[in-house]
């Protein structure tokens, strides 16, 4: 039998009092939908349908994928009405199982148990224990244990209320039963919606055996409704994240203050101390370490480097054994040699930077090339920037940057060149040679300074 998987994406989410559709917030750096579409495409040859209503035309453009079969819910009329909107597209010889665009951390193998119990035709359902309940709909049980429906808390008596097995709302169940099931759902309730959860009920007056599958982990069955949520749900999503790192060997200070915001490859004896923010796709070499409060999107980091704290790092490459920080900003298209070094309150954007050169104290180098053992000195500038154009400064091998220099692009700094301290220099400095602009220094004596009237 094969499957159709339902995603229900369609709720407005006013409690997050937002522009943004709700299955749109993010979760780790990416929407909670796309964590929920994540996880249906770890079935093998599923048919993808997703419902949504709310902001449909940004829920769309925010997942182009054409192998996604996506349903408008003009009304939202309830979850029973969202999935008849799907079922005339689903054949009747496939099991169908019903997913959650705002629950995000659902796993797999959760969920493949649901399958195997629609592949029987039978119904499963994936229930919880609660300590507290509030919200959920509850399980109804005979004295056998046997499951014979689920009642919505808005309409629950006051004993059924104290009920602590929750339905999560996930099910599975034959596409031809549940075609004529969800055909024959009503909306007589106190929500006036089509309840998807009423055919539990109708299964049990078909003698379809409607089987239980109970999470033991509640978080994966949580969903969002308020930014409270998603941020209990961020905490979560992130300790799951911060134990898959630390089982593939990776040394975390704290895991609850460490957030991985996409894909992280790590090598052996990896450090990673507090506060981390780590996004897009991260590769660690062996022994990197990083340093507290340190921020890194889609950057590669060589074997034995090393990242102190403070440092902003965004699409760059790191040599092996190079150095960077504290307090260190590297821009995108930077590419840093083996044996770097580069300082505290230094910014890099553009720029190629060659094995052994350092770069150490308060300097900015910009769309800037330079070569191997390279020293600038404290609060050089590339003054990339004509007001209109970006243009480019080369440093050859062995150079001497001295400190507060100012380098005019578009300009050439000859291999061994020496450069004198608070020089600016608007033309191409010779190699071998030092290249200085001063004006010459005075002393006036008898000189005094302004003092404030009395």
């Amino acid at each position: 039998m094969n499957l159709s998987i339902i995603i229900l994406a369609a709720g407005q989410g006013t409690r997050m009092r937002s522009d943004l559709p709700k299955v749109l917030h993010p979760l780790g750096g990416r929407p909670l939908l796309a964590h929920v579409i994540d996880t249906a495409r770890c079935f093998d040859n599923a048919a993808l349908h997703v419902v949504a209503g709310h902001g449909v035309e940004r829920v769309r453009d925010a997942f182009p994928d054409p192998a996604i079969h996506w349903i408008t819910q003009e009304q939202q009329l309830g979850t029973g009405h969202a999935v008849a909107q799907v079922l005339p597209n689903v054949p009747d010889d496939h099991a169908v199982l019903v997913m959650y665009g705002d629950v995000p951390l659902i796993r797999k193998d959760t969920l493949g148990a649901l399958q195997v119990i629609a592949m029987n035709n039978e119904v499963g359902l994936l229930t919880a224990e609660l300590d507290d309940p509030a919200g959920y709909g509850r399980i109804l049980r005979t004295v056998d244990g046997s499951i014979v429906g689920s009642v919505e808390e808005k309409d629950a008596t006051d004993e059924q209320r104290r009920i602590r097995e929750v339905n999560t709302g996930f099910v599975a169940a034959p596409a031809r039963k549940l075609r004529n099931w969800v055909d024959s759902l009503d909306n007589n309730n106190t929500q006036g919606e089509y309840y998807l959860t009423d055919i539990i009920a109708m299964a049990v007056a078909d003698d379809t055996t409607v089987r239980g599958v109970t999470t033991r982990d509640r978080n994966e069955v949580l969903g969002v409704n308020t930014h409270a949520q998603l941020a209990t749900l961020e905490r979560c999503y992130q300790l799951r994240q911060a134990m898959a790192c630390m089982e593939d060997g990776v040394t975390l200070i704290d895991p609850a203050r460490f957030d991985l915001r996409g894909r992280l490859v790590a090598g052996q004896d990896v450090f990673i101390d507090v506060n981390a923010v780590l996004e897009g796709e991260i590769m660690l070499g062996d022994r990197v370490h990083i340093g507290p409060n340190c921020v890194l999107r889609d950057i590669t980091a060589g074997d034995d480097s090393t990242i102190l704290a403070n440092c902003v790092i965004e699409e760059a490459t790191i040599g092996k054994a190079s150095r960077i920080g504290p307090f260190a900003r590297i821009r995108p298209e930077t590419q840093l040699a083996e044996n770097t070094r580069v300082g505290n309150f230094v910014e890099i954007k553009n720029s190629g930077i060659g094995t052994g050169s350092k770069i150490n104290h308060l300097s900015y180098i910009g769309d800037t090339t330079i070569g191997r053992d390279v020293n600038i000195g404290a609060g050089t500038i590339t003054c990339n920037y004509d007001g209109a154009n970006k243009h480019r400064t080369v440093i050859g091998d062995g150079v001497f940057i001295g400190s507060d220099t100012q380098l005019i692009a578009p300009v050439k700094v000859a291999d061994g060149a020496t450069i004198g301290a608070g020089s600016i220099i608007t033309s191409d400095a010779p190699a071998g040679e030092l290249t200085l602009s001063r004006a010459p220094q005075e002393t006036r004596k008898g000189w005094q300074r302004p003092v404030k009237k009395k």
